[in-house]
């Protein structure tokens, strides 16, 4: 490590990096040249900037890494973990560039190189998606301290169109058997449970005893799962059909916080090598982990449930408070529930389903 001519540089590796203090704000970022005499012009012209911000009240520049850090730092979701592997993900792309030359030319490389990895539309518009979202904290939300925003105005980032996002894929009773019968048994109860409430994985996986209520006039409890662990932000009521309750009883005592465990610890996901290895082994190389939660919804709408009370099983959006019933309501949902519980019967129209032209019906 040589140190610089000019108080401030230091060499690393082959760059020339800053970390200067300049009427009391710190500069500390890459000059991105391995060139001395580059170096001291680029810190020339950042001390320059940083004299007219506070002489002038210029808006400061600022980085997309220091824009990235404080939106993890303030930021507060559910899918926060998977913002981070994105913005990990584009650092090197434009770590480095000032905020307001962040925009679709400048993200090109980064989505040319996702895309010669063979990733869907739907992967590569999340990213994207993620930096659209920041741009505009940092041009309507972000004020810094001299009254100015950190961002003039956001670019307009514009989203790929889904043209390869893949269809809703229902499983049959017959395909449903040959599956269960192949995965491993904690993820069998995990599935068996999806199928019969409609969860979403990341719910089925975080599940915990203290979200369960119990109804001793009715003899039976319910899940409510806090907003803040559920997709659309609002609390989600999980109903317990007859299978479901058999689930959840089986687990009681396995784990001291979590419905489902294996070995002893908590399941992260359900879609995971066994589940591959097992819907192959089924012969059902297409199944998703989430086709089970359009199973249900399809089982209900052929058993005749209405669709405010697959909105309320399905935990969808609905504008209706969902968490508080009566008793009747309750016994309404619950008996929906189990009008999925087993095979078909002779009054329940059967599912139909259109693939690739041909229509196969449930048996």
């Amino acid at each position: 490590m040589a140190q610089g001519k000019t108080r401030g540089l230091t060499k690393k590796g082959q760059i020339w990096y800053i970390d200067k203090i300049v009427r009391g704000y710190r500069i500390r970022e890459s000059t991105g040249t391995g060139n001395l005499q580059e170096a001291e012009r680029y810190l020339a012209h950042c001390i320059e900037e940083v004299r007219e911000v506070q002489m002038y009240g210029a808006r400061p520049k600022r980085t997309w890494r220091e824009a990235a850090t404080r939106y993890l730092l303030e930021k507060q979701k559910s899918s926060l973990k998977r913002d981070a592997i994105c913005l990990r993900q584009l650092d090197p792309f434009i770590g480095n560039l000032p905020l307001e030359s962040v925009h679709m030319g400048t993200l090109q490389p980064f989505t040319e190189s996702r895309r010669s990895r063979g990733l869907k539309t739907r992967t590569l518009n999340y990213p994207l998606q993620v930096v659209r979202h920041i741009l505009n904290l940092a041009a309507c939300e972000w004020i810094g301290e001299n009254g100015l925003s950190w961002l003039a105005q956001a670019p307009k980032i514009r989203l790929f169109p889904l043209t390869d996002a893949r269809r809703p894929r229902p499983i049959t009773w017959d395909e449903q058997t040959r599956l269960f019968n192949v995965l491993p048994p904690h993820l069998r109860s995990m599935a068996l449970f999806k199928v019969n409430t409609g969860c979403r994985e990341s719910e089925v996986c975080g599940l915990q005893w203290y979200h369960e209520v119990k109804i001793p006039e009715m003899e039976t409890s319910v899940f409510i799962i806090p907003r803040e662990r559920v997709k659309n932000r609002e609390d989600r009521l999980v109903v317990l059909n007859r299978l479901a309750a058999e689930v959840v009883n089986s687990q009681r005592g396995l784990h001291p916080s979590h419905v489902f465990a294996y070995r002893g610890n908590p399941v992260g996901r359900m879609y995971a090598t066994a589940w591959r290895r097992a819907r192959v082994e089924a012969g059902l190389p297409d199944v998703r982990v989430h086709d089970l939660k359009h199973t249900f919804g399809r089982r209900l709408r052929a058993a005749g449930v209405s669709f405010e009370d697959r909105q309320d099983l399905l935990g969808h959006r609905s504008g209706r408070i969902t968490t508080y019933y009566s008793s009747a309501e309750l016994e309404q949902l619950i008996a929906a529930a189990n009008k999925v519980c087993g095979e078909v019967s002779p009054k329940t129209p059967p599912l139909l389903m259109l693939r690739g032209g041909q229509a196969a019906q449930e048996p």
